[in-house]
C-alpha cells in the first residue's frame, strides 16, 4: 500500500510538471504584455519585478524545496538593475545554474526588463505631456532606488524620438487616403509661423496631412506645400473643398496648385469679424448679428439676399466696412451654393475644425518659452500633432460627405461648361 501511494504520488507530480512544460510556450506569449504592464506601474514595479523574477525561476526549477528538477537549481543571486518607464532600478536578481551542463540559465523576464526599447517614445510623452527635461530628474527621485535620468540625457533621448516622429510625419505616405476637404490655417510660434494642412476623408475621418514653416501665407509659400503635398500622394483626381480663413495668399496658392480641382469656401466667422472690425461699438454689435443671421439662411438665394441688403446699409455707415463685405463674398457661400449648408455648415463654414486642433496641439507647445530653432519647432509640431491624431473624432455630418463629392462634381463640370461656352 504505502509502496502504491509512493508511485501515485510520483505519477501526480510528472503530470504537474508535463502541465508546466506544456504551459511555458503560452506564458512566454504573454511575457511582453505582462513587461509592458510593469514598466507603466512604476510605483507597483518595484514590488512586481521581484515576483515576475521569481515566477520564472519556479517555472524552470520548481517551488522552493520541491527538488522538481534536479537538473536546474536556484544559485543565489547577483546585483543587477531593470528600466521601469524610463526609470533604471536597481535590483536582486535571482541565479538558476543548470547543473548538468554546468552553465548559467538567463532568465527572460530579466532580459526583457533591462532593455528599454521604448524609452525614447516614453520619454517624450512624459516631456510632451508637460514633465520638462529640468524636472525629469527630480521627478525620479521620488521613486525609491531609482536612479534619476540626467536632463541632459533626457533632452538627447527626447530629440531623437522628436526628430524620428517628425521624419516619419514629414513622409507619411498619403495616397491611401481619399479626401473631400481640406482645412488649411497658421499657428504662430513665438515670431515664426507653421501653416498646417488637416484632411477629411470620405468617410469623416481628420488626418493631418502636413505643415510648412513660413512668415506669411503667401502665394508662392501655399503653392509649394500643395504641391509637397501631392508629391507624398495627395490625391487631385477628385474635387476637394478647401476651407481658409480669407488670406489672399492661400487662395492664390490653392488655385495655382489644383486649378478647377478645387473649390474655396472663406470662413464666415473671420468675414463677419473682418467687416464689424471698422464700425464702432454699438454698430458692431448691430452688424454682428445681422451678418450672422444672414450667413444662418439654409439657401444661397436667401443668403445672397440677406447679405446685399446688409450692403446698402453699411454704405450709410462705413465704407470701408462695405468694401470688406464685398472682398471675396462669394467664397463664403460655396456652401450655400453647393446646396450642402443645411448638413455640413456646422463643420465647414468657418475653420474651427482645424482652430480647434491647434488649440490641442498649444497645450503641449505652448509652454515653451523659448524655441531655439526651426529644427525644435519642427519636431515638436510634429510629435504634438501625431500625439492628438489618434484622438480626433470624426467630422460631423460626415454621413452626407459622398453627397457633398457629388455637388462638388457637378460644380465643377458646369463651370468647364460655362468656360466653353
Amino acid at each position: 500500500m504505502k509502496r502504491r501511494v509512493i508511485q501515485t504520488e510520483k505519477g501526480s507530480k510528472s503530470k504537474e510538471r508535463e502541465a508546466r512544460q506544456k504551459a511555458l510556450p503560452e506564458e512566454r506569449k504573454t511575457l511582453d504584455s505582462r513587461i509592458e504592464l510593469i514598466q507603466m506601474l512604476i510605483p507597483l514595479g518595484l514590488q512586481a519585478v521581484e515576483a515576475e523574477l521569481q515566477a520564472e525561476v519556479e517555472q524552470l526549477v520548481g517551488a522552493r524545496y520541491s527538488r522538481e528538477n534536479p537538473d536546474q537549481k536556484r544559485w543565489g543571486t547577483n546585483p543587477g538593475s531593470v528600466f521601469l518607464g524610463a526609470q533604471k532600478v536597481a535590483v536582486a536578481v535571482p541565479r538558476v545554474r543548470d547543473v548538468a551542463a554546468n552553465r548559467e540559465v538567463s532568465l527572460a523576464s530579466y532580459q526583457a526588463l533591462q532593455n528599454p526599447r521604448r524609452i525614447e517614445d516614453r520619454v517624450l510623452a512624459q516631456v510632451i505631456n508637460g514633465i520638462s527635461a529640468r524636472k525629469f530628474e527630480r521627478a525620479a527621485e521620488t521613486v525609491p532606488e531609482c536612479f534619476g535620468l540626467s536632463k541632459s540625457s533626457v533632452s538627447r533621448k527626447h530629440i531623437a524620438a522628436t526628430a524620428k516622429k517628425l521624419e516619419g510625419f514629414t513622409r507619411r505616405d498619403l495616397s491611401p487616403y481619399d479626401m473631400v476637404a481640406v482645412f488649411i490655417d497658421g499657428k504662430g510660434f513665438a515670431e515664426a509661423d507653421m501653416i498646417l494642412a488637416l484632411g477629411i476623408t470620405i468617410d469623416g475621418q481628420k488626418v493631418l496631412l502636413g505643415f510648412i514653416e513660413a512668415s506669411t501665407e503667401n502665394h508662392a509659400v501655399c503653392k509649394d506645400f500643395l504641391n509637397d503635398l501631392i508629391g507624398r500622394g495627395l490625391r487631385t483626381e477628385q474635387e476637394m473643398l478647401f476651407i481658409i480663413d480669407g488670406a489672399k495668399g492661400l487662395y492664390s496658392g490653392i488655385r495655382a496648385a489644383l486649378r478647377e480641382k478645387a473649390l474655396i469656401q472663406r470662413c464666415q466667422w473671420h468675414k463677419r469679424e473682418n467687416v464689424v472690425g471698422y464700425l464702432n461699438g454699438s454698430q458692431a454689435e448691430d452688424f454682428r448679428r445681422k451678418l450672422q443671421a444672414a450667413y444662418q439662411k439654409p439657401t444661397y438665394e436667401a443668403a445672397r439676399a440677406a447679405l446685399q441688403v446688409i450692403q446698402k446699409e453699411l454704405r450709410l455707415v462705413n465704407g470701408s466696412a462695405v468694401k470688406s463685405l464685398e472682398e471675396g463674398l462669394e467664397e463664403t457661400l460655396t456652401l450655400h451654393r453647393l446646396g450642402r449648408f443645411k448638413e455640413l455648415g456646422t463643420s465647414f463654414k468657418t475653420t474651427n475644425c482645424i482652430e480647434s486642433r491647434h488649440r490641442q496641439i498649444g497645450i503641449y507647445t505652448d509652454r515653451v518659452s523659448y524655441w531655439k530653432s526651426s529644427d525644435q519647432r519642427q519636431r515638436w509640431l510634429a510629435a504634438a500633432g501625431l500625439e492628438i491624431e489618434p484622438r480626433l473624432r470624426r467630422v460631423q455630418g460626415h454621413r452626407h460627405l459622398p453627397a457633398l463629392r457629388q455637388a462638388l462634381r457637378q460644380a465643377t463640370a458646369a463651370a468647364a461648361r460655362k468656360k466653353v461656352a
